[in-house]
């Protein structure tokens, strides 16, 4: 299918279930990655599995690619933060057209747990799945990743930056000031083209008043070794949405919701995506959305 969204056309797939009990968005996290979580280069599959998790219990499902993504038009390094949460909103209208008086749900994974924070609060929505995502202002998320990662870094290279009166944080907090101060989409930073208005816009964000104004149920999924997000997250989400919540704060997973023991983040994606996401969080979005929308009939979709 595709749909339009301010002049912009974005293609995605549309997953029909038969007398659904309600339907569901599914946006996956940043970056350039497609309608099903995948970048080229790493294979997540998390809205994929989504859509198959939900199809048996009655839920239609919508997942689409980025501007500038697959079959997506538009450019993807000038889009902003904002326009995609705009575009999610487009899908959601497009979902309501399609599925009128059915219930509308909202799962995202990281940047798109962000959205549907967002498009929740704005009461678009009867429920929503928050995985991996985070209750504070981006600037102070980007500030805690970068610890984060520091820590992953080997003692070798560590010492290295010490030796050379490298500051990483430093860094960062010139390259985000830089961007801030400027109005330009894409900007040129140590020869690499970033995407300045996503960043400036993401920065800017603090998602904890649309959680203060979320009425609707909320379930929450963060992993206890995710170093993008940081996992004591999901109470203070509990403390603002004022909707029936339920959060977990699950084992050793990281921020791709798989195990990750050694806490490597980042620089274990090749390795991480080897393993498959945990069931557990896939059984507990299920029995989540299961236990709010059942089948009156009490039998699978398809059944």
């Amino acid at each position: 299918m595709s749909f339009d969204s301010a002049g912009c056309r974005l293609a995605g797939t549309f997953a029909p279930v038969p007398d659904p009990v309600a339907a569901a968005l599914l946006l996956p996290g940043s970056g350039r990655v497609d309608r099903d979580s995948n970048l080229r280069w790493l294979r997540l599959d998390l809205t994929r599995l989504l859509a198959e998790t939900l199809a048996p219990l009655g839920v239609a499902t919508l997942r689409y690619d980025k501007r500038g993504v697959g079959g997506s038009g538009g450019d993807y390094l000038s889009t902003g933060f904002d326009r995609r949460r705009d575009d999610a909103h487009a899908a959601l209208d497009w979902l309501a057209r399609r599925l009128p008086e059915v219930p509308l749900l909202i799962v995202g994974h990281s940047e798109g747990g962000m959205h549907a924070i967002e498009l929740a609060g704005r009461g678009a929505v009867s429920g929503a799945v928050l995985l991996s995502a985070a209750a504070r202002p981006g600037e102070q998320l980007l500030e805690w990743q970068g610890d984060a990662l520091l820590s992953t870094l080997p003692g070798w290279l560590t010492a290295s930056l010490r030796f050379a009166r490298i500051d990483p944080i430093v860094s960062q907090r010139k390259r985000l000031h830089r961007i801030r101060k400027s109005t330009a989409a894409v900007m040129r930073l140590q020869g690499v083209r970033v995407n300045a208005r996503w960043l400036r816009e993401f920065a800017g964000y603090d998602p904890a008043p649309a959680l203060s104004r979320i009425t609707v149920p909320v379930l929450a999924i963060t992993g206890g070794h995710d170093l993008q997000v940081p996992p004591e997250d999901v109470d203070a989400m509990g403390r603002l949405v004022r909707g029936p919540f339920d959060g977990r704060v699950v084992g050793d997973l990281g921020h791709l919701l798989r195990p990750d023991p050694e806490r490597l983040g980042m620089r274990g994606y090749r390795r991480t995506v080897r393993r498959p996401i945990d069931s557990a969080v896939l059984d507990s979005i299920g029995e989540w959305v299961a236990g709010r929308w059942p089948h009156t009939d009490g039998r699978a979709a398809g059944d």
